[in-house]
């Protein structure tokens, strides 16, 4: 990603006729090898094949690509249904959807520093999709422990650079479910065996977005 500069040399005349002998000395090189040619030989064909094993051989000592690490997958479902700190009210949301598709939502990554990723599992509405319980499970002695849960919603819950992150959107009275006033952002950290809040900030939505009125058009002349 980076450029080199050459400058003049003042040996140039003498340059010039070493230049001059090589391209004589390359010239006789060349007419031998086609009067090789000429008697029935191979002559440069011959280098064909040669070449190609040589590229083949540089390409197989490239170090191979090592497969990316995939995380232990967890049945999210049964993990929320035999969880006894899971609310009753929560797991009668938890049904299937279309078929055998549940609303849950899954994220994998590392916030408690476990032997494994920990698993956060967000479950939702078949209907409009609203988080009603967020969960964080962690492994311990191969087995995974509920050790965060928030079931006020609407709410939801990401990994966000070893932070937990809940977000649980505020309504006031008359608001749509579709259209919340704002959100509470709270970040959670590990820290002695448990999450401690660290910080959470308040957004406020606009009304203004999407309430324009259309301009009446003007009648025609």
């Amino acid at each position: 990603m980076r450029g080199l500069t050459v400058g003049r040399s003042p040996g140039k005349a003498r340059k010039s006729v070493q230049a001059a002998s090589t391209a004589v000395a390359v010239f006789v090189a060349l007419g031998v090898s086609l009067s090789g040619c000429g008697a029935g030989g191979t002559g440069a064909r011959d280098e064909g094949p040669a070449h190609a094993d040589a590229v083949g051989g540089a390409a197989s000592s490239s170090p191979a690509a090592s497969p990316s690490k995939v995380p232990d997958r967890v049945d999210p479902v049964r993990l929320v249904k035999a969880d006894p700190r899971v609310s009753a009210e929560v797991k009668r949301e938890l049904k299937p959807c279309v078929a055998d598709e549940y609303p849950v939502d899954v994220s994998y990554g590392e916030l408690t520093g476990g032997p494994a990723d920990d698993v956060v599992v967000n479950v939702l509405t078949c209907g409009d999709a609203v988080g009603v319980g967020s969960y964080v499970y962690r492994e311990e002695d191969g087995a995974y422990q509920n050790v965060f849960k928030a079931e006020e919603p609407p709410v939801y819950a990401e990994i966000d650079r070893g932070d937990l992150v809940v977000t649980k959107q505020v309504y006031e009275k008359g608001d749509p479910v579709s259209s919340p006033s704002g959100e509470n952002v709270i970040t959670y950290r590990w820290a002695s065996g448990r999450f401690t809040e660290e910080f959470r900030t308040h957004n406020d939505y606009s009304n203004a977005a999407g309430n324009v009125p259309t301009p009446v058009p003007e009648p025609e002349s």
